[in-house]
């Protein structure tokens, strides 16, 4: 008989098993850090980020806003006419200069001469009654001395001289009404200046208090804009201003005539009326008046570097090493009060002047991250 004995040598699969583990401890070894711990985002081992800085600066009160505007006559009327008729003539073309009391249009009504003239026959008769009625009461007064006449012929005469005399003051100015409206069918220029619009001919029905012509003077031009309420607080009435010729550009300036405390409608923004200086100044050209932006200094940065949070506004504030070049983050609250252009002005002072901000690479950036700056 054959005897059965085990054999000596392991298994294959065991050998193999144990020689894949022992390569896995060894690779995994390898892998590991010297001091035995994970490299963490943000520490020094991490790679630095790339990312663009910029430093906090500084706007100071020079800063204006330009606000344009069309230039007018500081002295201007729309003329009308107090009657309504028909217009029988116009005397005044666009750009005719004209004086003072110069007629420029006339109406036809065929009601005012007639009025004028009643009334003007009402108070002449009048006249002549109340002659007559005093004459009654001084012939009434000698027979009531002499006892011939009773009182009551005496009082009732008197009552009827100052019944008339009240009669003539009324149609003296019943008179003077229609005479003033006669006046008023001839429309004359207030002031001397420039004729700008003209909007009746000739023929065409006028109502009362409809523009018939616009006039300008000539001298005293003046300009209005309209700009935000906090601009306008330290703004003074007389102070002066830059004003800007919008189609040259030539600079030149003008004196604050009148500042608005409101605003009309749902418009925003308040009334600021300049007067400009200059004799070749002509109404109707485009022009821009330059408001100071602030008083008081105040601290900008990009608006590229403000980013919104849970917590509200943020900047990442960088600090540089030794090299000037590298540095870490750090996570800034920031409160904004405007924006000017690409700028946000700083309301708080978390910041100070010396300060960089990042404003490019901001989404691959966490609080405390290395970084470096490129150029």
């Amino acid at each position: 008989m054959r005897a059965c004995f085990p054999s000596l040598r392991p298994p294959r699969p065991l050998t193999t098993l144990l020689a894949g583990l022992f390569v896995g401890i060894g690779l995994t070894a390898c892998g590991q850090p010297d001091d035995g711990t994970d490299a963490a985002p943000g520490s020094a081992n991490a790679q630095p980020i790339p990312v663009r800085v910029a430093a906090v600066q500084q706007i100071h009160s020079d800063d204006t806003l330009r606000f344009a505007g069309i230039s007018r006559a500081r002295q201007r009327a729309t003329l009308t006419f107090q009657v309504g008729g028909v217009l029988r003539n116009r005397d005044a073309d666009i750009g005719q200069q004209v004086v003072a009391g110069q007629p420029l249009a006339q109406l036809y009504n065929p009601q005012l001469a007639p009025a004028r003239d009643a009334a003007q026959s009402r108070l002449e008769q009048l006249r002549a009654d109340i002659a007559q009625a005093r004459r009654d009461l001084d012939r009434t007064e000698q027979l009531y001395e002499r006892g011939v006449s009773p009182l009551s012929d005496l009082e009732q005469q008197r009552a009827r001289v100052e019944g008339l005399l009240a009669a003539v003051n009324n149609a003296e100015a019943t008179l003077q009404q229609t005479q003033g409206l006669l006046a008023e069918n001839t429309l004359k220029a207030p002031f001397a200046g420039v004729i700008e619009a003209v909007f009746l001919e000739p023929g065409e029905f006028v109502q009362a208090g409809q523009a018939v012509v616009r006039l300008a003077a000539r001298e005293g031009m003046e300009i209005e804009i309209r700009a935000p309420a906090h601009l306008l607080r330290d703004v003074q009435a007389g102070q002066t201003l830059p004003v800007w010729s919008s189609l040259s550009g030539a600079r030149s300036s003008g004196q604050v005539l009148e500042i608005g405390s409101s605003s009309s409608g749902t418009n925003t923004l308040f009334p600021l009326v300049v007067a400009l200086d200059g004799d070749d100044i002509l109404s109707g050209e485009a022009y821009e008046v330059g408001i100071p932006r602030r008083t008081e200094p105040a601290l900008v940065i990009p608006i590229g570097a403000v980013m919104r949070s849970a917590d509200g506004l943020t900047v990442f504030r960088f600090t540089a090493d030794a090299s000037g070049e590298a540095g870490s983050v750090r996570r800034v609250p920031v409160l904004i009060s405007e924006l000017l252009g690409d700028q946000a002005v700083l309301q708080d002072n978390t910041l100070n002047l010396q300060d960089a901000v990042i404003y490019a690479g901001l989404t691959r950036l966490a609080d405390g991250d290395r970084v470096q700056v490129l150029p």
